[in-house]
């Protein structure tokens, strides 16, 4: 039994939005995807930290859950921006009920425990990258709720955050989030979103008391990083 973190996934097994367009970074990206599963056990489990699927809804994004669920070991989901399928909690948990899901559960507004450990998240925010359009304040603040949310459901177990958008990175802070990571000693913080040309700013190592990891899909190989025994 292992705890295992990758993000940005991108599948699109419909065949709308091939990410090979993209590079040779994402060339035979589910096969590789599936083949780096095929090593882990049913007793493992994997958060998925965020834009899984380029899925429209639900529907759209069904036969990339189906590949999911047949992948071993369980699966926490998070959501990221491209996450344009995710609904409620008890909206897709019906759906992975309907269609014979077993695999999954949904890392939003809770936390789950693994071993000795709380692993906690959200999708997080950019502020100031885009403050005037979709990007709002308000939106940041619904974020830095989730996580403490999150965090509050701990029970005093050390902390592993999950995040799709980076807190941190070269050029990049978002203090509000930042703040809540320092104020909870969070143990390690791992987050995707970046990039092809944008690995080169992420920032990986120890801030205050927390570890910090790049985990984006292309830059992991599609390989799931092992975090826990």
């Amino acid at each position: 039994m292992a705890l295992y973190v990758i993000g940005d996934l991108h599948l699109s097994l419909s065949g709308e939005k091939p990410m090979d367009v993209f590079g040779e970074g994402w060339a035979n990206h589910v096969e590789r995807t599936r083949e780096a599963f095929s090593r882990l056990s049913a007793d493992d489990v994997t958060v998925l930290a965020g834009d899984t699927s380029w899925g429209m809804s639900l529907e759209g994004a069904l036969p990339d859950l189906a590949f999911l669920d047949s992948l071993p070991g369980k699966k926490l989901l998070l959501k990221g921006n491209h996450d344009y399928w995710w609904g409620t909690a008890s909206k897709m948990k019906r759906f992975f009920a309907d269609h014979g899901f077993t695999t999954f559960d949904v890392l939003h507004n809770n936390c789950f425990f693994y071993g000795g450990y709380a692993l906690c998240g959200t999708r997080g925010w950019f502020y100031e990258e885009d403050a005037a359009q979709t990007h709002t304040g308000k939106m940041l603040a619904r974020e830095a709720l989730r996580l403490e949310t999150s965090f509050r459901a701990s029970e005093g177990k050390p902390i592993l955050c999950f995040l799709h958008y980076p807190p941190v990175y070269q050029g990049y802070r978002c203090p509000e989030l930042l703040e809540l990571i320092d104020r909870w000693r969070v143990e390690r913080c791992y987050y995707g979103h970046l990039h092809g040309a944008t690995h080169r700013r992420a920032f990986e190592g120890k801030r205050g008391f927390t570890e910090y990891s790049l985990i984006s899909g292309d830059y992991l190989g599609f390989v799931p990083k092992k975090i826990l025994d």
